[in-house]
């Protein structure tokens, strides 16, 4: 069954970070029929900041709700369906200004969403520089990156594909139940980051299990171009 674009979009200047845990602090969170993915036997979480443009939902433009801001945390699964591996995200929560935005997502895909005040800065200059800003409990959050390298295409087997060539989201709906989706876009180019910073409230915003990251360093942090992406309308799995 060919599926509709739920949901289309341009995804720009992601900033990942990418961070090692112990998987028994995603038991909670993991979709049934799915399981843990890995690289090098690494499991991650990214918090990832980037810039929706020209958004669209079921084909139409809603007004004031075209370009705005996210910032989200994410981890790593993967399910076998019809003989092969489908990788995908789990998203433990997603973080846009706009009420409207959380409430659909939450309402469609059982999405994890949160509205909060955002802004951001983006710089082409000397540097390629990157900034998402976020306000919770009356401070600013912040995930920050520059760049001094041109995009470069991503090796094969390599950390970079790993974080981005997932194609499929999973969302737990109950014990027994979840929800499938299917995200296409083109392969990314990446920055390597020369210099970063993270003012994150790990524990107050996704729980207390994530409070080791408040003074972890990240494994590695870049900066993917992005594209034009389409979000294919979900099913229960």
């Amino acid at each position: 069954m060919i599926k509709k674009n739920f949901l289309s979009a341009e995804w720009r200047n992601l900033i990942m970070a990418n961070y090692s845990v112990n998987p028994v602090q995603l038991q909670e969170f993991i979709p049934s029929k799915t399981e843990l993915d890995s690289w090098n036997g690494i499991h991650y979480v990214s918090l990832v900041g980037f810039l929706f443009l020209n958004t669209k939902v079921l084909g139409i433009r809603i007004p004031f709700h075209k370009n705005f801001e996210e910032v989200n945390l994410r981890f790593y699964v993967k399910r076998k369906s019809e003989g092969e591996w489908r990788r995908g995200v789990v998203f433990i929560k997603e973080i846009v200004p706009r009420r409207a935005i959380a409430l659909v997502a939450n309402n469609f895909y059982n999405e994890k969403y949160q509205s909060l005040p955002m802004k951001h800065f983006i710089s082409d200059r000397e540097l390629f520089v990157a900034e998402y800003h976020w306000k919770f409990n009356r401070q600013w959050n912040s995930l920050c990156a520059q760049s001094s390298s041109a995009p470069l295409q991503i090796a094969p087997g390599s950390e970079e594909e790993f974080i981005t060539e997932h194609y499929w989201g999973y969302n737990k709906v109950s014990n027994e139940v979840t929800t499938e989706y299917k995200v296409e876009h083109e392969k990314w180019m990446v920055r390597q980051v020369r210099d970063y910073s993270i003012c994150c409230d790990f524990a107050g915003l996704y729980g207390g299990q994530f409070s080791s990251l408040m003074q972890a360093k990240p494994i590695s942090v870049f900066i993917a171009e992005g594209s034009t992406v389409n979000v294919k309308t979900g099913i229960r799995i």
